[in-house]
């Protein structure tokens, strides 16, 4: 029994409630937290909302997808190219890294077709390779390929390598 990393689809605003659902089945899941400080009129405060809006990750078996499909706030699995999305558990540690590390991660669709392929020698995503959109200053985009987005973090251009 192959269990593999398969992208949900939540309704909007539920990806926390979806995640512990999931948990709660005995299935492992995984709802991304960004580390965001909210400035109010009297406090400012670091809140933890789901870094990639209506998506849960489910790590789940053929057997156990319609368990998944039936659980509330579940709208369906996030399909690529007519099959639901694998995503590579290295990419779920890449993930779980980059928010250990970082706060205010940005999200952006991944519009790109990036060029030069990069190994990360120092920090959190040591080791990992990816493809550099672009660099701005100290800016770095790396593309993490089977969800289609880019996370978006300051690391010095030092700690790139050619691959």
């Amino acid at each position: 029994m192959t269990r593999k990393w398969l992208a949900v689809y939540s309704r909007p605003r539920w990806e926390k409630k979806v995640n512990q659902l999931l948990l709660q089945k005995g299935l492992e899941s995984y709802c991304p937290l960004n580390k965001v400080r909210r400035k109010w009129s009297d406090r400012v405060k670091l809140i933890e909302e789901p870094l990639f809006k209506s998506y849960v990750f489910v790590k789940v078996s053929d057997e156990d997808r319609t368990a998944v499909r039936m659980t509330p706030g579940v709208i369906n699995f996030v399909y690529w190219e007519g099959k639901p999305a694998v995503i590579k558990e290295k990419e779920i540690h890449a993930i779980k890294r980059f928010l250990n590390e970082y706060e205010n991660v940005e999200v952006e669709p991944l519009e790109l077709r990036p060029d030069q392929r990069v190994k990360i020698i120092t920090g959190p995503l040591m080791d990992q390779e990816g493809k550099v959109v672009s660099v701005q200053h100290k800016t770095v985009k790396v593309a993490i390929d089977s969800l289609g987005y880019v996370l978006v973090a300051h690391i010095d251009k030092s700690k790139l390598t050619s691959a």
